[in-house]
């Protein structure tokens, strides 16, 4: 199997261990406190996850072929807004994602992804291993961010290194 595509699983995968670790050190916080504004771009713990979850939606209805997702997957950083809503949602998409990188094959690389932003005419064109890899360096940008406003809020959120992940 071509490197590349078992790393899209490996990353595939670590996105799963990952948010597993964030939603568990964000169980130990109250709701309040997972929404509270904390200056970070998103605002609150509960806004970014919520933008990772949608963007995820995004890119992987690109990848399926709408190239004009954002009628289809609405925008919210405010939904949902109940924690267990959330925490379904994020687990559904992560095993989405990770049936599309095990689904994915040698030929899906070569390929190239277009869209028009915003519902727009502009046609963007990118090669597929560009949006591809920007799925998960968009998600570890802003777990990032999770992990820092969890961190400050006195939770503790499990190990990140990827040779540890089980």
């Amino acid at each position: 199997m071509c490197e590349l595509v078992e790393h899209l699983r490996l990353m595939a995968r670590y996105n799963a261990w990952q948010n597993g670790s964030l939603v568990a050190a964000a169980d130990t916080l109250s709701d309040a406190e997972r929404w509270q504004d904390r200056g970070a771009f998103f605002g609150s713990i509960a806004a970014t996850f919520n933008h990772v979850l949608w963007d995820d939606a995004l890119w992987l209805a690109r990848f399926a072929g709408d190239a004009r997702p954002e009628l289809s997957v609405p925008v919210s950083l405010d939904a949902p807004r109940e924690w267990e809503a959330f925490k379904h949602l994020r687990s559904e998409r992560d095993a989405e994602i990770s049936a599309w990188a095990e689904g994915l094959s040698q030929t899906d690389l070569k390929g190239v992804i277009f869209w028009y932003p915003g519902g727009g005419d502009m046609r963007v064109e990118k090669p597929a291993t560009v949006c591809f890899a920007h799925l998960f360096n968009h998600q570890t940008h802003h777990r990032g961010q999770i992990h820092g406003m969890l961190t400050a809020a006195g939770a503790r959120p499990g190990p990140t290194d990827l040779p540890i992940m089980g």
